[in-house]
């Protein structure tokens, strides 16, 4: 059975505005209500998507493995901030898919657990909503198109942006990344045409 997966990155945070690592911050503006008809709904734990969810009335579970990457040390901070003490870490990080100079997660690993997830996805439904964050629609991206780990950082997802991906476990296909629309629904509405 063919699925559709629609990834809808949470609404702007403080982290977001400042262009920090973030932290389990809530949302700054709310979104109007979006409703999609899907057989499954899910969310990351982070306050910032089960807003993001609640708000676009998606009766979403919540799914730990959508959770956002582990920033480690480096949460709280902005990039400039970390770049400023510690650029050659930076540049590591940024450069080397593997390296994780803050703790956390490195690329690779978010890479190969959203990978592992998409792959792991139900096949009994035809239509899944998910509402996560940008570095988990990147990593999902990067899976679809069977691109290379550095092709992670060459993917723009904004706040509530949506991304659909079509296909099934081991074989998806990207059919639309798109940022909010200016409509009432925030361009996540059951009548878009790539829905």
């Amino acid at each position: 059975m063919t699925s559709r997966l629609i990834l809808i990155t949470h609404a702007a945070t403080a982290a977001t505005r400042r262009a920090a690592f973030p932290v389990d911050e809530p949302i700054e503006t709310t979104p109007a209500p979006a409703p999609l008809r899907a057989g499954v709904y899910l969310t990351a734990p982070e306050t910032s998507c089960q807003q993001t969810a609640k708000a676009l009335d998606l009766p979403a579970t919540v799914d730990p493995a959508l959770r956002d990457c582990d920033y480690g040390a480096w949460r709280g901070h902005t990039l400039d901030e970390v770049t400023a003490s510690d650029p050659d870490a930076v540049t590591r990080w940024l450069t080397e898919p593997s390296a994780a100079p803050h703790g956390g997660e490195s690329t690779l690993d978010l890479l190969v657990r959203v990978s592992a997830w998409l792959d792991g996805l139900p096949r009994d439904h035809n239509k899944i909503v998910a509402v996560t964050h940008a570095a988990v629609v990147r990593a999902a991206v990067v899976h679809a198109i069977l691109a290379t780990p550095q092709s992670f950082w060459r993917i723009d997802v904004p706040p509530l942006s949506r991304t659909v991906l079509s296909g099934h476990p081991s074989s998806w296909t990207l059919r639309h990344i798109g940022a909010a629309g200016r409509r009432r629904c925030a361009g996540v509405c059951e009548a878009d045409p790539a829905d």
